[in-house]
């Protein structure tokens, strides 16, 4: 395996985990602490979680599972396109019976059905400002090595049918910019972070005038946060859950998610303990994570008994086979 291979593996492999590691987390730190102490290892969703009562151990949630689907189809595709995101998305709804589940996100909802009444895929998402598009989007990401600003406009282009609002857009491409760049063999965890700032920048221009807070910005400030030299890394926790949030707004949760990044250096088990902890919407903010730190640091930065658990928990998803192609298709694009 080479190591572009390695990192791409990663980054799927970075995704699932840090969406599975965090899915039992409550709402509060307070309240995650008091359940867990510190969340260690994979756990089920406690059976009075407000959305994950039902999954069991290592057991990815929408997040991941939404990844997977647009990377099924733009293998399949051989690109990134409207379209492709819009079939892969009402693919996925109609696969878990989402008019049923309680995890489907407002956002997406909403857009699922304009999408299935024929309404034209450009205003399907108007409206839509929650972290739906950037949870989902590092697969795009794995798919441009080095190259931000088209990772940036092609995660805008996924995010247009479900989440077609500036600050959605500007959320998702600094995910998948973020993941590019970290694809690059001698990447810098501050380029990283620079990548994501730089193309939630070019996102912020793709998506339609909406309400909201400067995503670039507010990496910034996550990111500052997060090296503060005073208190420790739980005080850090706190002044990111209480100044940046860890709700569904996507100018809260991206930006958290970069401020995790940096706490933990790049390291992707380490990421997904720190978002555990951070609590909130903890499963989005530790998949996006992780999924930067995985196509950073490369797959053997995963454990092997923690992937196993992946392949075991959620046998739907052939993880590893998804990663092939998506490298297949990095080398039509590299």
């Amino acid at each position: 395996m080479d190591l572009l291979q390695q990192k791409i593996l990663g980054g799927v492999y970075g995704q699932a985990l840090g969406d599975a590691f965090c899915m039992p987390a409550l709402i509060t730190m307070q309240d995650t602490r008091k359940r867990y102490g510190r969340i260690t290892q994979f756990l089920p969703g406690g059976a009075d979680h407000f959305v994950h009562y039902a999954l069991k151990a290592g057991q990815i949630t929408d997040d991941t599972e939404q990844a997977m689907w647009l990377a099924r189809q733009f293998i399949a595709d051989g690109k990134v396109s409207i379209e492709g995101s819009a079939k892969a998305i009402v693919g996925w709804f109609d696969a878990i019976d989402g008019e049923n589940v309680p995890y489907v996100g407002p956002s997406t909802r909403r857009a699922v059905n304009k999408i299935k009444a024929g309404v034209d895929l450009h205003t399907t998402g108007f409206g839509g400002d929650t972290n739906g598009a950037a949870m989902r989007v590092s697969v795009i990401g794995l798919i441009h090595p080095g190259d931000v600003d088209a990772a940036a406009h092609d995660a805008a282009l996924s995010a247009i049918p479900t989440h077609n609002t500036s600050v959605a857009c500007a959320s998702a491409a600094a995910i998948a910019g973020a993941v590019a760049l970290a694809l690059k063999p001698d990447s810098a965890l501050r380029d990283v972070i620079f990548a994501s700032m730089h193309a939630a920048s070019i996102g912020q221009q793709l998506g339609l005038n909406w309400l909201g807070a400067s995503v670039q910005r507010r990496i910034d400030f996550a990111v500052s946060l997060a090296r503060d030299n005073l208190g420790t890394d739980t005080d850090r926790l706190q002044a990111i859950y209480e100044l940046v949030g860890t709700g569904l707004a996507a100018s809260e949760a991206v930006p958290a998610a970069m401020g995790i990044v940096a706490l933990a250096q790049g390291d992707p088990i380490a990421a997904a303990q720190f978002a555990a902890e951070l609590s909130g919407d903890a499963d989005t903010i530790g998949a996006m994570a992780c999924a930067i730190c995985g196509a950073f640091k490369g797959i053997d930065a995963i454990p092997s008994d923690m992937r196993q658990t992946l392949r075991t928990a959620n046998p739907d998803y052939d993880f590893d086979g998804i990663a092939e192609g998506l490298y297949e298709l990095a080398m039509l694009h590299h």
